[in-house]
């Protein structure tokens, strides 16, 4: 892990899931509710269209911690979210973080996955180890 401090931002993680994301993460994650996957009935519920899988928001947040280790899966000792609003296809998501505390070859990350203004994820934290 490089050195980090107190203080250090994590670098930015940033994508744009394309439209056909949230159908992928179904198959891939067993999650066929129709709020992610069809338009219509997610109109009929009230959403403005399909939303992300909160699952993928998530995994985006603990890839973005686990690369200031090299990007090492097995790096990620703990992760602890809380989803705060609805991530949408086709509008970029960017993860940024600030290391919150350092104890030996451990490191705690606070982040943030957000579209614009709508912070999807906030107070998560990341415990990471070299």
């Amino acid at each position: 892990m490089a050195e980090l401090n107190v203080g250090d931002q994590i670098a930015e993680l940033r994508m744009t899931p394309d439209k056909y994301l949230p159908h992928r993460y179904a198959g891939a994650s067993g999650d066929f509710n129709p709020i992610h996957i069809d338009p219509e009935f997610a109109k009929a519920v009230g959403l403005p269209n399909t939303i992300l899988h909160g699952l993928f928001m998530m995994g985006l947040v603990a890839r973005a911690s686990t690369e200031v280790a090299g990007g090492d899966p097995g790096a990620l000792k703990r992760l602890s979210v809380q989803f705060r609003g609805m991530g949408a296809p086709e509008t970029e998501i960017v993860v940024t973080g600030t290391v919150k505390s350092v104890e030996g070859d451990r490191a705690v990350i606070d982040t943030v996955a957000a579209q614009g203004d709508n912070q999807t994820i906030r107070n998560a934290e990341a415990e990471v180890q070299a």
